[in-house]
């Protein structure tokens, strides 16, 4: 499928998309009660209704959506944060991806589409390059999925967190982030990236101030993007990217339906594509 047929402009449904990512922001965070206490404890893991398992690893470059324990960020159909905009934003950007790239991933086999969940203690994560969390606000993992993460991003593992608020109205996803990063590695450095770092050159050249969706529940939030160098060298591979304030994977979602203008849409598959291709090549 063409980039036209998959990013097709339909502004009278604009609003339409602006609620439903409003909708997202008012999920529950669980805790002892909140939403656990209708869907499942901490230490359950939601099933998303449009999951049919995991594509058979053949090889192929897989997109890889981390699943974490718990409900927190609930948001209706769409479940806890881990699983927003699944499957539609990888099936989406996996398209995307095929069409313009030499990079040949994993599409869709029957009712399997777009990408593979796997949990941070899972083995078979190591089979996935490239991995991708979705509200790390609502990420709580426990020992042993720590040094999952650990041994993944410090044997070549890239990490992209998406779709979280670095401070809003008592929000601390940006926090809750930190502190569990630094669980994993304790000496490990965030840096604000520019723009001008290797990552937004490693296939379009990316604007950054462009590649915001205009649907965005972060309203006129501007985003930045963060990360963590291999060695605190920024001479080294970057290890992971944080979109602070965006949210590219609901720009993916909706630019199928119409929801997303197509200038805008194209700058987060331009951003997700360059994630992929740095990411492939470090």
């Amino acid at each position: 499928m063409n980039m036209s047929r998959v990013v097709c402009a339909a502004a009278a449904l604009c609003a339409v998309a602006v609620s439903a990512a409003d909708a997202q922001r008012r999920g529950g965070r669980g805790g002892g009660g909140g939403f656990n206490q209708f869907f499942g404890g901490p230490d359950e893991t939601y099933r998303p209704p449009a999951f049919h398992g995991n594509p058979v690893y053949d090889g192929r470059f897989t997109f890889a959506r981390i699943k974490y324990r718990g409900f927190l960020h609930w948001a209706g159909a769409e479940g806890p944060g881990w699983s927003h905009d699944y499957p539609d934003a990888e099936e989406n950007f996996t398209k995307i991806l095929r069409d313009i790239s030499a990079v040949r991933p994993f599409v869709e086999a029957g009712p399997i589409l777009g990408s593979a969940l796997v949990a941070l203690d899972d083995p078979l994560l190591f089979k996935y390059p490239v991995s991708y969390m979705s509200e790390p606000g609502g990420w709580m993992p426990n020992d042993k999925e720590i040094a999952g993460f650990r041994a993944y991003m410090l044997k070549g593992g890239f990490m992209i967190f998406d779709d979280f608020r670095e401070g809003w109205r008592g929000n601390y996803d940006f926090t809750n982030l930190r502190q569990q990063m630094a669980r994993a590695m304790p000496a490990a450095k965030w840096v604000q990236l520019t723009g001008k770092e290797p990552i937004f050159d490693s296939f379009f050249k990316i604007d950054l101030k462009a590649a915001v969706s205009p649907t965005s529940a972060y309203g006129n939030n501007l985003p930045t993007y963060w990360g963590i160098y291999q060695d605190n060298d920024p001479k080294k591979r970057l290890m992971l990217i944080a979109n602070v304030d965006n949210d590219i994977g609901e720009s993916w979602q909706w630019s199928g339906a119409g929801f997303v203008p197509i200038a805008a849409a194209n700058e987060t598959y331009k951003l997700g594509v360059n994630y992929i291709i740095y990411a492939l090549t470090h």
